[in-house]
C-alpha cells in the first residue's frame, strides 16, 4: 500500500474522534446547562467525576491492547470492533429524555461514562498505532501531522455545521435539533473509523516480555513520561477552557445577529464560525509542525509556542466589543489556532518518543499503556477545563435558564459574570500556557538523545 495513503488513512481515525471530541468539549457544557436544564454545579461535577473512571479505564485499555494479538495486529482491530458503539454512545449522550430532574441527572452520568469508556476503547489503540507503524522518529511526526491535519478538518466540519444542523432539525434551543444533529455527526464518525481500519497497517511487531505489574512500575519510573503528561494536561486544559467558554461568550457578550462585512459580502458572527475558523488555522499550523520541529527541535518548539499562546491570550482581554473589535477577535483566534495546530502533532510525536525511550530503558513494549496516558491527559484536561469553567460561571452568578435568557425582558448577565467570561478567554488560559512552559523545560528527550535511542533500539530489536 502506498505510504501516503497510509498517512491519509491514519488521519481519518482522528478526523472521526475530533468531530465528536470538539462537540463534546465546546458544546456539551452548554447542552447540559441550557438544553437539558441541569445546574452549572451539577453539570461541572458530571464532567469531573466521570474522569475518576478514566483514570482506571485508560491504562487498563492500554494494557489490554498491548497484549492483543490478531492477524490485523495489536491495535488496529479495535478501530473496527468499537466504531459502531462509538457512534451509538455519542447519540445517547445528546439525547435528552423528558424526565424529572434527578432522572435526567442520572441519565447524564450514565451516558457520559459510557461515551468516555467507548472513547477509551477506540482511541487508546488508535493512538498506540503511531508507535508501531514506523520505527523512524521523523516519520512518526509526519504520521502525527497527518493525524492532526485531518482531526482539525473534521473539527472544522463539525463545528461549522453544528448550529446550522441544530436549526435545520428544530432549532438551536431545541432538544430535537441537538439530537438529529448528533445523529448526522455520528454516522460520519462511523464511516471514517472504518476507512482508517482499511487503509492502515502495523509495521513494527513488538511483544512485551514483562508482566503487567512491571509495565506499570516502569511507567511510574519513566521521568519523561511524567513531564510530558503534565505538559499535555496543560495544553488540553488551555484548549478546553477557551473552547468551552466560546458558546457562553457569544451568547452573552457578542450582540445577537451580529454581522461582519467583507467587501460586498456580509456574514453572521457566531460561535460556530469563530470555532470553525480556528480549526482551519489549526490545519495550517499542523502543516508547519514538521519543518518547525525539524529546525528547532520538539522541546524548543513546545516552549516557544506556549509563550506566544500566553501573549496572544492576554491581548484578547483588551479587545473592545465593537465591529473593529470583532475583527480583532478573529485575528487573535487565527493566531492562537495556528499555534495550537503546531502543538497537537508535536505532543503526539513526543509520546511516541517516550514509548521508544521506555522500550530502550526498561525493555518493555508498553506502547498502548503509554499512549493511554495521552488519552487520559486529554480527558482530564477536558474534564478539569469544562468543570472549572462552569463552576466559575456559577460562582460569578451566570444565569443558565435558556427560557429566561431568550425572553424579551431579560436584562442580561450580571456584570461579574460577563467579566468572568472575558477572563476565561484570556488571562486564565495564558496562565495555563506559562505553566506548560515550566513543566516542559525539564523534558530530557532531545533530538540527539532520540537518535541515540533509535540506534540502540534497532540493535535491541534485531536480537529479539
Amino acid at each position: 500500500m502506498n505510504q501516503r495513503l497510509r498517512h491519509i488513512g491514519y488521519g481519518l481515525g482522528d478526523m472521526s474522534s475530533s468531530m465528536f471530541w470538539k462537540i463534546f468539549s465546546y458544546y456539551l457544557p452548554f447542552f447540559y446547562s441550557n438544553i437539558m436544564g441541569l445546574s452549572l454545579k451539577d453539570a461541572g461535577i458530571i464532567l469531573l467525576v466521570t474522569r475518576l473512571w478514566d483514570a482506571v479505564s485508560d491504562p487498563m485499555m492500554g494494557v489490554i491492547a498491548d497484549r492483543t494479538q490478531t492477524r490485523w495486529g495489536k491495535y488496529r482491530p479495535y478501530l473496527l470492533w468499537v466504531a459502531p458503539l462509538f457512534s451509538v454512545c455519542g447519540i445517547l449522550l445528546f439525547t435528552c429524555p423528558d424526565w424529572q430532574y434527578t432522572a435526567k441527572l442520572i441519565w447524564a452520568y450514565i451516558t457520559y461514562i459510557l461515551m468516555m469508556t467507548v472513547y477509551t476503547g477506540i482511541n487508546v489503540p488508535y493512538g498506540a498505532m503511531l508507535g508501531v507503524m514506523t520505527e523512524d522518529s521523523r516519520e512518526k511526526t509526519i504520521y502525527s501531522s497527518f493525524r492532526m491535519f485531518f482531526a482539525y478538518g473534521g473539527s472544522f466540519l463539525a463545528l461549522f455545521l453544528w448550529e446550522p444542523l441544530c436549526n435545520a432539525f428544530g432549532g438551536y434551543y431545541s432538544q430535537q435539533g441537538w439530537f438529529w444533529a448528533i445523529v448526522v455527526i455520528a454516522t460520519c464518525c462511523l464511516m471514517l473509523f472504518v476507512g482508517c481500519f482499511l487503509l492502515t497497517r502495523e509495521q513494527v511487531h513488538t511483544i512485551s516480555t514483562v508482566s503487567v505489574g512491571n509495565d506499570i512500575k516502569a511507567l511510574f519510573h519513566n521521568a519523561p513520561w511524567w513531564l510530558l503528561i503534565g505538559a499535555a494536561l496543560c495544553f488540553n486544559l488551555f484548549c478546553t477552557v477557551r473552547g468551552a467558554t466560546v458558546a457562553y461568550f457569544f451568547a452573552d457578550i457578542i450582540p445577537p445577529e451580529t454581522q461582519l462585512s467583507l467587501g460586498k459580502f456580509s456574514f453572521l458572527f457566531y460561535a460556530g464560525l469563530f470555532l470553525a475558523i480556528g480549526e482551519i488555522c489549526n490545519m495550517i499550523g499542523v502543516a508547519t509542525c514538521v519543518p518547525i520541529a525539524a529546525r528547532w527541535g520538539k522541546k524548543t518548539t513546545f516552549i516557544g509556542v506556549n509563550i506566544l499562546l500566553a501573549i496572544l491570550s492576554v491581548v484578547f482581554f483588551f479587545i473592545p466589543i465593537t465591529t473593529t473589535g470583532f475583527w480583532l477577535m478573529l485575528l487573535m483566534q487565527v493566531g492562537i489556532s495556528l499555534l495550537t495546530g503546531i502543538m497537537s502533532p508535536l505532543v503526539w510525536s513526543m509520546y511516541a518518543d517516550v514509548s521508544d525511550y521506555a522500550e530502550y530503558r526498561f525493555k518493555t513494549a508498553s506502547t498502548g499503556l503509554i499512549f493511554s496516558s495521552s488519552s487520559m491527559a486529554q480527558k482530564f484536561g477536558g474534564a478539569i477545563g469544562g468543570a472549572a469553567t462552569m463552576w466559575l460561571l456559577a460562582a460569578f452568578g451566570y444565569i443558565t435558564d435558556s427560557h429566561i435568557t431568550q425572553a424579551a425582558d431579560f436584562a442580561g448577565q450580571p456584570t461579574q459574570a460577563l467579566a468572568c467570561l472575558r477572563y476565561l478567554m484570556s488571562f486564565i488560559p495564558a496562565g495555563i500556557s506559562l505553566l506548560a512552559v515550566i513543566v516542559v523545560s525539564f523534558y530530557p528527550l532531545s533530538e540527539t538523545r532520540m537518535r541515540d535511542i533509535e540506534a540502540q533500539l534497532l540493535t535491541q530489536r534485531s536480537h529479539d
